[in-house]
């Protein structure tokens, strides 16, 4: 007998994932990227259908391709804020509010995946803790930690939206928006030759010895913990998300390829992707730069 035998499917199915964070942790924050990439997809398929065809973006042509999806009225505002640029000069809180949020979907989508090997050492750590009757902080209070910092930096995508729409209203086309996304290319790729870059990924790749040292039983703490780690990620990461405003934010394929990128850095041990992906970003600034001059 496990205790929950004399419950039907469900009960035992709800039984087990509160007796284990693992599972309660993973299913909460899998089904935030799985929502995350969902409303990113209709935000991407709005965007397509908003653009003229001279002013398409790369991947339009497949994005119209796809069924249109009824959207509730708060969706279909909160797109519009995102997509529709303001006019130069002004400034609306609302339009703001709504770019955080979608930087923080972006990073909910893009970085958290990156995230889960150190969720994941945390609920080993706790699961040990917890078969002893020690007393655990539930691993969702470390991941709101990590989280709370791409929150706070998401204003900060947003006010260089903001400043990005502005640019675009001056002159569209104008040699400066090229000179603009080389420059944004540029930061990204010096910053992956930082020593800066190089010392907050070594805390992303080895989070064990940190999360075991700073182990705790108070929820502030771990919230706190968290935090830190967010912190490192975003030292990691901040400058790949640049790569964004070069290449069209609401760029679905771009997306998914510096996601994949971010975790596939963080899972390994030598800094060849870092370099190789700084000198790519490189080549590319100069070859926008010189195009744009």
């Amino acid at each position: 007998m496990t205790g929950l035998d004399h419950l039907d499917p469900a009960g035992r199915a709800a039984g087990s994932i509160s007796r284990d964070p693992r599972l309660a942790v993973f299913l909460a924050l899998g089904s935030g990227v799985a929502l995350s990439w969902l409303l990113l997809a209709a935000m991407a398929l709005r965007g397509a259908e908003l653009r003229a065809p001279g002013a398409a973006a790369p991947g339009d042509a497949v994005m119209r391709m796809l069924p249109d999806m009824p959207l509730p009225t708060f969706l279909d505002r909160f797109f519009a804020l995102c997509l529709t640029p303001a006019q130069f000069g002004g400034f609306s809180p609302e339009a703001l509010g709504a770019l955080t949020l979608m930087w923080l979907l972006m990073a909910i989508a893009m970085m958290l995946p990156s995230a889960a090997p150190m969720i994941r050492t945390y609920c080993e750590i706790a699961d040990t803790a917890r078969r002893k009757g020690e007393p655990m902080v539930h691993p969702l209070i470390l991941a709101g930690g990590y989280l709370s910092v791409w929150l706070a930096a998401s204003p900060l995508f947003a006010g260089l939206t903001l400043a990005a729409q502005d640019l675009a209203a001056i002159q569209p086309g104008a040699p400066v928006h090229g000179m603009a996304a080389g420059a944004a290319l540029a930061i990204a790729g010096l910053y992956q030759f930082s020593s800066l870059k190089d010392s907050c990924l070594k805390k992303c790749r080895n989070p064990f010895s940190i999360l075991f040292a700073r182990w705790s039983p108070k929820p502030a703490r771990i919230f706190t913990l968290g935090a830190e780690q967010g912190l490192w990620c975003l030292g990691c990461c901040w400058a790949l998300m640049l790569v964004m405003f070069a290449v069209g934010i609401m760029n679905l394929f771009w997306m998914a390829l510096i996601a994949l990128f971010t975790l596939v850095e963080k899972q390994g041990t030598k800094r060849l992707s870092t370099r190789i992906a700084g000198a790519i970003l490189l080549v590319w600034a100069v070859a926008l730069l010189v195009s744009s001059a």
